[in-house]
Parts: C-alpha cells; structure tokens; sequence
C-alpha cells in the first residue's frame, strides 16, 4: 500500500470542480441577503408595535413624573402646618415660599400658594413642559384635589390627585 502523502489530495479529476458546482445547483448562484417582501414585513412589524408601544410608553414616563408633584405638595403642606403649630398663622409660612412661586423646587411643575389667610391656605401644582395640563392642590384640611388634567386623563375637578390615566387616583 502506497503512503498517504499530500500530493494525493491533489490529484483531483479534472472535471471534479465543474461536477461539485453543477450538483449544487441554485447554492452557487443564490445571492445573499433579504427580499423586498422580507423587509416589508418587518417594517410592518416594526410600525404595528410602535403604534401600540409609543403611546403606552409616553403615559408611563407622565404617571412616573405625578409623584414629583404630590410629594412636593405633601411637603409643602408639612412645612405649612409646622409653620402654623408656631406661629398660629398660616401668613408668611414656608411651605408657601413667601407668597412667591416656586419654579425651582421641580423640573416638570410649579408651586405657588394661593388664598393663605390665617387659618386657611392652597398649595397648587401647576404642569409645566412634558407635564403642562396637570394641576393639583391640597388645602390646610388635607383636601386633595386635581383641577386639570390632560385630555384623556378624566375630567376635571376630581376630589383626590389623579394618578393614571382615565381619572383614576
């Protein structure tokens, strides 16, 4: 028996390339890639979730910037109350900022204090940017309320703070 040397792998039929690329068929000529129709379909994918995802995603980040302001609010009202436990007076409290509106305490609303007297005050949450048509309030009795709200979001005035979408609180 001869040794098995590389040079015998060499020694192919002359045809045997030819032969090898026939029997393949269509492979050797396939291109590779997607067809139109692949393509469509997926765009058509892609655009279906977007119509459904997008919406959905934008009430997410809305319900997830409500609580900056009902915590503020409930702060503020903490602030007014100790103010009052003092100095028998809700006039010139600081959770109403000195009468002043507060625009700095939150990126997505403003706090301002109206109809404060000495036994009565309103703290107001009022929508600015992404967050605009959301006001919320709360009185010194804790009476909580949302007196405008976005289209789609219930219908104002709603006697507590409004917290998902269709007025729920």
């Amino acid at each position: 028996m001869e040794p098995y040397v590389a040079e015998t792998l060499l020694e192919l039929p002359a045809d045997y390339h030819q032969f090898n690329r026939e029997s393949r068929g269509i492979l050797v000529n396939r291109q590779s890639g997607f067809t139109l129709i692949e393509l469509m379909i997926a765009v058509v994918i892609v655009s279906i979730l977007s119509v459904i995802a997008l919406p959905a995603y934008n009430d997410y980040i809305k319900r997830s910037k409500i609580p900056d302001a009902t915590s503020n609010l409930a702060g503020k009202r903490v602030q007014q109350e100790q103010f009052f436990q003092d100095n028998r007076t809700y006039v010139n409290g600081t959770g109403c900022n000195g009468g002043a509106t507060d625009t700095t305490t939150s990126q997505y609303f403003n706090f301002s204090c109206t109809g404060v007297t000495t036994t009565t005050y309103t703290l107001t949450a009022t929508g600015k940017a992404s967050m605009a048509g959301f006001t919320f309030t709360v009185d010194q009795s804790n009476a909580k309320a949302t007196t405008a709200v976005p289209a789609g979001w219930g219908t104002a005035p709603i006697s507590c703070w409004v917290t998902n979408k269709g007025g729920a609180c």
